[in-house]
């Protein structure tokens, strides 16, 4: 029987060299006893437990009394089917910290030699939100291009307005006249503000560096603060064995600030009752998958407030130009931190609810070019 770690490698040698790279959890088991021949990363993180730890234990070990996962195992080491697939719902390791069910599409097959039986598995909502942030991804970069082209087409003619009010302004025979010229010049500088605002991201060159992701947000943490000094209060939940992240440093406190800073704007409420607070949350993600490209460490950083939640008609499109559910508000600020973190082969999203809203950053750790 091929029932420990040792003789699944000797026999199948692909399995710590090919199997170990799959974004999907996977083990290999014996047809007979069902006892774990193997078990990839992904699968060490998904049952939260280590392959020493795995070494003896069966399917039932794994995943409990679960019926159409039998059901589909048997099938396959029968020989009735070389391959089953199904969406249903597998249960953690007993003991785990992880006690959640979680529903995944699984896969199991023979393989080449019938004594052993491959087992894939992902969770649903991971290729839900895989397919949801691609869309967005689309979407928004669409919605850029567009504003891109309007504020190009914008710029020469505001040009022209501001410089004929101003020419107009001299030529007026009363001064009184001069706060209508004034409201001309006045709205062109703003608009003219807006429309560099929509086109900087793309001017200006990355600033790439190794720097300490904790001193930036300690960056932001301070800004906020200056601004916001009573009522709020910032929370530090930080993991200090971080490595150092690749980037522009200056981008990545933009971004992280454009979100913390409205998070603390829609806080108004609580701060006047002094119950505000922000947490700005930092961990590291293993094996993660970021616009169909496998990284092996990535940065997790959340930043969670405890206020209104965002509006339910705007939460599809908060990262969308101009969409801002605070009235004065310019709609840029989470297109820009999108912006910045995208350029970083990075992801933000977004999920809300009254009393929690939690921005989660996800950017790859990546070395440095040359």
């Amino acid at each position: 029987m091929r029932n420990s770690f040792k003789g699944a490698a000797s026999a199948a040698p692909f399995f710590p060299t090919l199997l170990d790279q799959m974004p999907n959890a996977i083990v290999v088991f014996d047809a007979e006893n069902l006892k774990l021949a193997y078990a990839n990363p992904a699968a060490e993180l998904a049952l939260d437990a280590s392959r020493k730890s795995l070494e003896g234990q069966s399917i039932p070990d794994l995943f409990g009394d679960n019926p159409p996962l039998n059901n589909m195992i048997s099938e396959v080491c029968a020989g009735h089917f070389s391959t089953q697939r199904q969406e249903l719902v597998l249960h953690a390791l007993p003991g785990s910290i992880h006690q959640d069910s979680t529903p995944a599409h699984v896969v199991v097959a023979l393989l080449d030699d019938p004594s052993l039986v491959i087992m894939e598995w992902f969770p649903i909502d991971q290729q839900l939100r895989s397919e949801r942030d691609e869309r967005v991804t689309q979407q928004v970069e669409a919605n850029k291009q567009l504003m891109r082209n309007l504020a190009h087409e914008i710029k020469n003619p505001l040009g022209g307005i501001r410089g004929a009010a101003q020419l107009l302004e001299y030529e007026l025979p009363h001064k009184g006249l001069h706060e209508y010229t004034q409201v001309i010049i006045k709205e062109s500088d703003r608009l003219q503000a807006l429309v560099d605002r929509l086109l900087a991201p793309h001017r200006k060159a990355h600033a790439m560096e190794l720097f300490n992701v904790h001193e930036a947000l300690e960056r932001v943490r301070s800004l906020v603060l200056a601004e916001f000094p009573k009522g709020l209060r910032i929370i530090r939940n930080y993991d200090t064995s971080l490595p150092d992240i690749l980037g522009d440093r200056e981008q990545l406190i933009q971004a992280t600030l454009n979100i913390a800073h409205n998070a603390a704007q829609a806080l108004g409420e609580e701060i006047e009752q002094g119950t505000a607070q922000i947490e700005l949350k930092t961990r590291v993600a293993r094996s993660v998958t970021i616009s169909k490209k496998r990284y092996k460490l990535a940065l997790n950083l959340h930043v969670i407030d405890n206020g209104p939640g965002i509006p339910e008609d705007i939460r599809e499109r908060i990262f969308f130009p101009l969409v801002s559910g605070r009235n004065g508000g310019s709609g840029l600020g989470l297109t820009l931190a999108q912006t910045f973190i995208q350029q970083h082969q990075g992801f933000v999203a977004c999920e809300s609810r009254p009393g929690h809203t939690d921005f989660h950053i996800q950017i790859p750790y990546r070395t440095q070019e040359k």
